[in-house]
């Protein structure tokens, strides 16, 4: 999905905190409980169990939230070729330590 398809959530409004909130205050975010549970509800339905937000800041300075559509690599499957000689006449097995 590229950033021209951008898919926000229905019912959730992400607001820059107040100019006098404490430091510790990152956002504001607003839920419009009827909307949004529809929107998770289509998301259930299409198999999904989780739904990742990422809260954006567009060029106008407004905060939004938009799904996130991350996708890490699999990592490779760990080679299992045996031992392996490591330094001066050890051998590395599979202990832990």
């Amino acid at each position: 999905m590229s950033e021209k398809e951008i898919e926000f959530p229905d019912g959730l409004i992400v607001k820059a905190p107040n100019p006098n909130a404490p430091s510790f205050v990152k956002a504001s975010i607003s839920i419009k409980v009827a909307d949004l549970g529809v929107w998770l509800r289509g998301k259930h339905k299409a198999g999904e169990e989780w739904v990742n937000l990422d809260i954006k800041e567009a060029k106008s300075g407004k905060w939004y939230a938009a799904v996130s559509t991350f996708k890490p690599k699999e990592k490779a499957a760990p080679s299992r070729g045996g031992s392996s000689v490591v330094g001066k006449g050890a051998v590395e097995d599979d202990i832990p330590w």
